[in-house]
């Protein structure tokens, strides 16, 4: 069995607190046709390079019925950037349109297989996972990016087409483990085979 989710797993329920003071779950989004779950985090500049650009795929989707969610998974001992306080400080100073949660236990991470920041899951209506990997091909700079995997899929999606592409290699950092060194990945975290 793979680390990360497989096409076709459903969501995995989680319940953990946002930067707007409110713990959430699955449940909590039950109201939207499209989940995009992502791992992300504050100090990766694979994060920073792009999140505009997921903001702006956020915002074209909205109206269709598709919610974005954003979850820090990273130890804070490893950089102290990413702890929940530094997290709240972000969404208070740049306002992106999703819910940024904090999973300090990692447990969700695991339980999803989130192998880099930013790492996407989209999940369809019923919470199966039809995507999985990165947003685009150049996130660390994303004025030399050719391709918006994020942006085809949700179009895919919400256009009641099927999804072309299902699988992507993550581009990011290393999801940062408590207690092991900044780059440790577990043995079985392969990057996804296409």
């Amino acid at each position: 069995m793979s680390f990360t989710m497989s096409i076709g797993s459903k969501a995995i329920d989680f319940s953990l607190p946002a930067t707007d003071g409110r713990k959430y779950s699955l449940k909590e989004f039950d109201n939207v046709d499209v989940l995009v779950v992502f791992f992300t985090c504050n100090h990766c500049p694979y994060v920073i390079g792009s999140d505009e650009v997921t903001r702006k795929t956020s915002e074209k989707y909205m109206d269709k019925g598709v919610k974005f969610v954003g979850i820090n998974s990273n130890s804070k001992n490893t950089y102290s950037d990413d702890d929940f306080p530094s997290m709240v400080k972000r969404m208070e100073k740049y306002k992106f349109p999703w819910t940024y949660l904090y999973d300090e236990s990692q447990d969700i991470a695991r339980a999803y297989g989130a192998l880099r920041t930013p790492h996407y899951y989209v999940f369809n209506k019923k919470r199966e996972l039809v995507y999985t990997g990165r947003a685009v091909d150049n996130p660390k700079d994303t004025s030399k990016m050719t391709v918006n995997d994020l942006d085809r899929v949700l179009e895919e999606i919400t256009s009641g087409e099927p999804v072309s592409i299902e699988i992507t290699n993550p581009l990011g950092c290393n999801v940062k483990w408590d207690g092991k060194d900044a780059h440790w990945m577990p043995a079985e975290a392969c990057d996804l085979v296409l």
